[in-house]
């Protein structure tokens, strides 16, 4: 069934313009001819608690995006064991009080509140455990009063420092979050905590953590394959350089540039 809605037409419009982006921002590397049953997928970075503060990036301006890309299938940062205590709370009282997923505005505010008028499926892709999260912290903590790992903690926290400099006040601004040049820096930016706290922070650490987020996100990708259909997916921006390079390995999708659909929520602000 052809859906005729404003946003969608819009949304077409856009895939037509930006069939060619694919893969990445700003290569110039000839591409693979489109499927037409291949997936559509975009990948929107979240700023989490930002996007109450933000003007550039705000709760509102997420919405308009998410209602111009119009997708099939939210791929969320919702552990799968959290999902429905969410949807069941939202259902009965409007407000998402699941203390893992009422954390992120982009699903509170946004989100959840779109699923009253909007029919796509929210999938849940989150590895984290309370309990790793915790485990992390703690280990994190200790890390930073080990005078025997002083060095690995100076190196850790330059690197971060480091990274937030170069973003500087561009922290919150959507089409440079979604730049080659942002996941370029934070994955510089992040990479002494992805080697040197592996033995650490147990299955928490950068690169296993990422490993598990992506291993439910392409299992989602491969359930929905070939379906010729829109998958958004939402994470925090800092993992979204790890994603980019495994979702460009797949050639079943169609990964495609979301700053045309930044750009025209911003259009549609003014």
């Amino acid at each position: 069934m052809i859906r005729l809605s404003l946003n969608h037409l819009v949304s077409a419009a856009i895939v037509l313009w930006c069939s060619v982006l694919i893969s990445t921002h700003e290569s110039t590397a000839a591409q693979p001819a489109l499927d037409e049953n291949k997936n559509i997928v975009v990948v929107l970075g979240m700023i989490h608690g930002q996007h109450k503060t933000s003007d550039r990036y705000s709760v509102e301006y997420l919405q308009r995006v998410i209602e111009i890309i119009d997708p099939d299938y939210v791929i969320t940062e919702i552990p799968p064991d959290r999902l429905a205590a969410a949807a069941a709370g939202f259902a009965q009282t409007g407000i998402v009080t699941e203390e893992r997923v009422a954390r992120f505005p982009e699903y509170v505010d946004v989100l959840f509140p779109m699923t009253k008028t909007h029919t796509f499926k929210i999938i849940p892709a989150a590895a984290w455990t309370g309990a790793m999260a915790d485990y992390r912290r703690e280990a994190l903590d200790r890390l930073s009063k080990d005078p025997d790992r002083a060095s690995d903690w100076k190196n850790y926290t330059a690197a971060l420092k480091a990274m937030d400099t170069e973003i500087g006040d561009r922290d919150d601004d959507p089409l440079f979050i979604h730049t080659d040049e942002y996941d370029e820096i934070t994955k510089k930016g992040l990479a002494p905590y992805a080697t040197l706290f592996t033995d650490d922070l147990g299955r928490g650490d950068w690169e296993s953590i990422n490993e598990a987020h992506y291993a439910l996100i392409d299992s989602a990708l491969n359930n929905h394959q070939y379906e010729g259909k829109l998958l958004l997916i939402t994470f925090g921006a800092g993992h979204k350089y790890w994603f980019m390079e495994q979702l460009r390995l797949r050639n079943d999708i169609v990964l495609m540039d979301p700053r045309p659909f930044l750009e025209a929520a911003q259009d549609s602000a003014q």
